[in-house]
C-alpha cells in the first residue's frame, strides 16, 4: 500500500471515531484498536481465505460472553482492523472510492469487531446490518 493511500485511510479513520459515540471511546479505552494494511498468512488460513483484502478486521481474544473466573492468565483482547480488506468493500463497481463509503465501512468494522468482543455471532451481526 503506498502512503498516500494509507495517510487518506488514517485520516478517514480518525473522522469516524470522532464521530463515534463517548461510549464506543470507553469500550476502545478497554479493548484497544490496532490498524495493520492486511492480515498477515496465518490469520488468512486460519479463516480459509485466499486474498488478503478479504478480511476487513478482527476481534483476537475471548468474548466477554465466554469468559470465567476458572480460565488462566489471558493475552488482552485487540481490535485489528485492515485497510486492504475495507478499501476492497468500499469500491464501487467502476473501482473508485468514495469517501462516504470508506467512512461507512471504517465505521461498520469497528462496530462489528466490539460486538465480538461482547459475545455476538457473525449471524447476529449479519441481522443487524453490521455482518
Amino acid at each position: 500500500m503506498d502512503k498516500i493511500t494509507r495517510r487518506r485511510f488514517d485520516k478517514e479513520l480518525e473522522y469516524v471515531l470522532s464521530q463515534l459515540p463517548p461510549r464506543v471511546h470507553e469500550l476502545l479505552d478497554e479493548v484497544p484498536l490496532h490498524v495493520e494494511d492486511y492480515p498477515p498468512p496465518e490469520v488468512l488460513a486460519e479463516f480459509g481465505m485466499t486474498h488478503r483484502d478479504e478480511l476487513c478486521g478482527l476481534h483476537s481474544g475471548i468474548p466477554l460472553s465466554q469468559r470465567s473466573v476458572d480460565q488462566p492468565w489471558r493475552l488482552p483482547d485487540v481490535i485489528t482492523i485492515y485497510r486492504e480488506g475495507i478499501l476492497a468493500a468500499a469500491t464501487d463497481e467502476d473501482g473508485r472510492v468514495s469517501r462516504h463509503r470508506l467512512r461507512e465501512e471504517i465505521r461498520i468494522t469497528i462496530l462489528h469487531e466490539l460486538a465480538h468482543h461482547f459475545g455476538m455471532t457473525e449471524d447476529e451481526l449479519d441481522q443487524l446490518g453490521y455482518g
